[in-house]
């Protein structure tokens, strides 16, 4: 018996436990087709994912557009990983070229996702957020069961999301989401269908454990009271109004000094190029430091004496916001994160 799971971010048990409901007799083989390679949130949960699998008696196989340091995590944990480009939909595809572009790169990967799947004899697809758009197809052509699991709340351009829901309700044997959040943002739009709330999960162990060591690296003296954030630089994340909230304390706080951690999906680099001019022009480099993508979160969240989530728009269900709240951050309930 195999298994495709496709793209990033459930949690193994919930996982396991799933796949034990649909077959409870029989061991597995998983296909796991990941969205991005890097070890932001949803990877960081595809990682537990397929050790999780793995420890349970299952053989994970992770498919990836490209390489990277997902990669060589899972080759860590001695995990199979296979590199084939699945045409991944994302915001800035939102656009009549960026869906023909899709079309192209997905039509190439078609063929060498169909011989996968007959080989290793695929008798479930489990395709993992609305980024992966193939496995919807691929399952209905070869007649086996499909999974989707939804970790985003797309509200706009409109005629995405009611093309995304036709899809996902028709496509789909089974629906799982990733928050109450999102649940309740396509139930409006998927009427005929249950969907089920699983959250993603970390390991909270390596949290909160030990003195961070990022203000000894940004040369700020242990006193000094640090804010961050941390995610990806996009438009939506919050990376302008942070600034805009940093110059609005530094009115009344000069000693006050904030970090930002993250880079942009490859393509989008001229968006940190922007970030950083902004903090240069602005004469706030001794003030907000840029420190680009880390794999150290817990060290960064450790040294922080407030962690800030500056979405401008609805966050389905960050991953950092757990490992900040196991770093023992302070949080309270906000308009773009509803989660109760």
């Amino acid at each position: 018996m195999q298994i495709a799971i496709i793209g990033t971010g459930i949690t193994g048990l919930s996982v396991a436990h799933l796949l034990k409901q649909q077959h409870p007799h029989k061991q597995m083989n998983i296909l796991i087709l990941g969205t991005s390679s890097d070890l932001y949130g949803g990877s960081k949960i595809l990682s537990i994912v397929a050790k999780i699998l793995a420890d349970n008696n299952h053989k994970p196989i992770v498919v990836l557009s490209e390489k990277g340091e997902l990669v060589d995590e899972l080759n860590k944990l001695g995990v199979e990983v296979r590199i084939i480009r699945l045409g991944i939909l994302r915001r800035k595809y939102f656009s009549v070229p960026g869906i023909i572009n899709r079309i192209s790169v997905t039509s190439k990967a078609w063929k060498s996702l169909s011989i996968l799947i007959e080989d290793e004899k695929i008798d479930i697809l489990y395709s993992n957020t609305t980024g992966v758009l193939i496995g919807a197809f691929l399952a209905r052509r070869k007649k086996i069961k499909h999974i989707w699991h939804i970790h985003e709340i797309i509200t706009k351009p409109k005629i995405f999301t009611r093309v995304l829901s036709f899809l996902i309700e028709k496509y789909s044997h089974n629906i799982i989401v990733v928050s109450n959040a999102v649940k309740q943002h396509w139930e409006k739009h998927i009427r005929k269908q249950s969907i089920t709330r699983i959250y993603n999960g970390i390991d909270t162990s390596i949290y909160g454990q030990n003195e961070g060591l990022l203000k000894q690296e940004l040369n700020l003296n242990n006193n000094d009271f640090l804010i961050g954030m941390i995610g990806r630089v996009n438009h939506w994340k919050g990376q302008d109004y942070f600034i805009d909230i940093a110059k609005l304390i530094l009115e009344k706080q000069p000693n006050v000094k904030f970090v930002i951690a993250g880079d942009a999906y490859p393509g989008n680099e001229h968006l940190v190029d922007k970030l950083v001019n902004r903090i240069e022009n602005e004469n706030l480099k001794k003030a907000i430091h840029y420190i680009g993508y880390r794999t150290d979160i817990p060290n960064i969240l450790n040294s922080l004496d407030v962690f800030v989530l500056p979405s401008t728009s609805p966050d389905p269900f960050p991953t950092v916001i757990l490992e900040a709240m196991a770093s023992s951050k302070p949080s309270w309930r906000v308009a773009i994160l509803k989660e109760y």
